[in-house]
């Protein structure tokens, strides 16, 4: 299964002819909002996901008790089969609009994974986690090791992002993405993410920007997982959105049985 990321952009489009067999909306966009784009979504077939950006698992703030009711609202109108945020910072007393990283040491996995679990006690759930791209951290184990500690502790799922892993890499260096992919327990992780990203030379960084084609590494990686662990796709693009021919190119390169050009 190949899914598409639904974005604002993609309101007037016929979204009957967008060959995604899922969809996923980021959950804040979406609560306490008129749902009828989401329900006509799920009429046709496509199930729809929900993401989430502002959950602050690894903030030091109390995890709003309203926010996370609200969120189990939408999941259970909508039908959501999958609920997931980032493992990063995204407040302290205030909502930051930006991902921070954790800290990757043993103390940060003890305390986000009780986070976790508080979280999913509200909820009523398990959610998912996904690794995030990070451009400073502060470390004492590798990130696939922190990841998988915090996942088994908390007993959580993985949202595993396989664009994040690359661009942390060339950026860091440490694990590639096979070596980082198989440090991961597959029977965790919900599903896949993939999405393109640039270099800024202002930086002198690779920039998660979510637009650009997904590279022909990242996405042979994430057939490869699909086809042995039957993990399905989700495509991002949040930047630069093109139309929906370039977007259903892209999502038939992600298809088990296409080939890339």
């Amino acid at each position: 299964m190949v899914g598409l990321g639904y974005r604002r952009e993609m309101a007037d489009w016929d979204m009957s002819a967008i060959e995604a067999d899922f969809f996923e909306v980021v959950s804040e966009n979406w609560i306490r909002r008129e749902r009828a784009p989401l329900k006509a979504l799920i009429a046709s077939g496509r199930p729809v996901h929900l993401h989430g950006v502002s959950m602050n698992l690894g903030g030091p703030a109390h995890i709003d008790r309203d926010f996370l009711l609200s969120l189990r609202e939408l999941a259970e109108d909508i039908g959501a089969l999958h609920v997931s945020d980032h493992l990063a910072t995204s407040g302290d007393a205030h909502q930051l609009y930006d991902l921070f990283p954790i800290p990757f040491t043993v103390a940060e996995v003890a305390r986000v994974s009780d986070r976790i679990r508080h979280v999913q006690d509200v909820l009523g759930r398990r959610i998912a986690i996904e690794n995030s791209t990070w451009y400073t951290n502060r470390c004492d184990m590798p990130e696939a090791d922190f990841l998988a500690a915090v996942a088994e502790r908390a007993d959580c799922q993985i949202l595993l992002d396989l664009n994040n892993i690359t661009v942390n890499h060339k950026n860091h260096g440490g694990l590639d993405l096979a070596a980082f992919v198989s440090r991961v327990d597959t029977r965790r992780v919900s599903y896949l993410h993939v999405a393109g990203h640039e270099f800024d030379a202002r930086f002198g960084l690779h920039i998660d920007t979510h637009s650009e084609p997904v590279e022909p590494d990242t996405a042979a990686m994430a057939r490869q997982l699909q086809a042995s662990h039957g993990l399905a796709i989700l495509l991002e693009w949040d930047n630069d959105v093109p139309g929906p021919d370039r977007i259903n190119q892209e999502l038939r390169c992600l298809k088990p049985t296409s080939t890339t050009t």
